[in-house]
């Protein structure tokens, strides 16, 4: 199947939702047969992820850079772990082995790396659909505010349309799945 790649964070955060949500996303990618690209953490979301996926019997692909490998935050227990020198690399090695792209709650590394790829779709370097999953609200103010900058004419409404969201996992998998059989036919 598909690879998604996952961005979000290395703490767990103050709801519980988040959590959950995490690890729900991680059992449907492994009951769909999809694999997981994702920063290569033990800890936080990230950790959870990774095991919830793993648990499923699907395929994880971390990928961190030496420094952080260095500082013991890297999960020991994953199939495939990619040691890259910087941070530059890391975000290319994942994208480079992803199929689609999503979001789930984090903190400026999260937004950073989802709108670096929303970026590199925009400028035509790949064209794999981006989602976020908005877990208890966490991306509403973000998307609320995507939806002014189209309104006040800073950005074109087809390329907002292309940053997909759901509440829930499952919705979320189901159009970033309709979207990428879009782009096989």
């Amino acid at each position: 199947m598909s690879n998604f790649c996952v961005y979000l964070g290395s703490r767990d955060g103050r709801d519980p939702a988040f959590l959950e949500a995490t690890r729900a996303l991680g059992r449907e990618l492994a009951a769909r047969g999809h694999g997981l690209v994702y920063g290569g953490a033990r800890i936080g979301l990230m950790g959870a992820l990774a095991n919830a996926v793993l648990e499923g019997g699907g395929n994880v692909v971390g990928v961190m850079p030496d420094h952080l490998v260095e500082r013991e935050q890297a999960h020991t227990g994953l199939p495939t772990l990619i040691r890259v020198n910087n941070m530059h690399e890391r975000k290319a090695s994942m994208a480079a082995h992803a199929d689609a792209f999503i979001a789930l709650p984090g903190g400026i590394g999260t937004l950073e790396e989802l709108f670096e790829a929303w970026t590199w779709q925009y400028l035509g370097l790949h064209d794999k659909p981006i989602g976020v999953l908005d877990t208890a609200g966490f991306y509403a103010p973000l998307l609320g505010f995507l939806d002014r900058t189209v309104e006040h004419g800073f950005l074109n409404a087809r390329t907002r349309a292309c940053l997909v969201d759901a509440e829930e996992p499952a919705a979320l998998l189901d159009a970033l799945e309709a979207r990428l059989a879009a782009t096989v036919t």
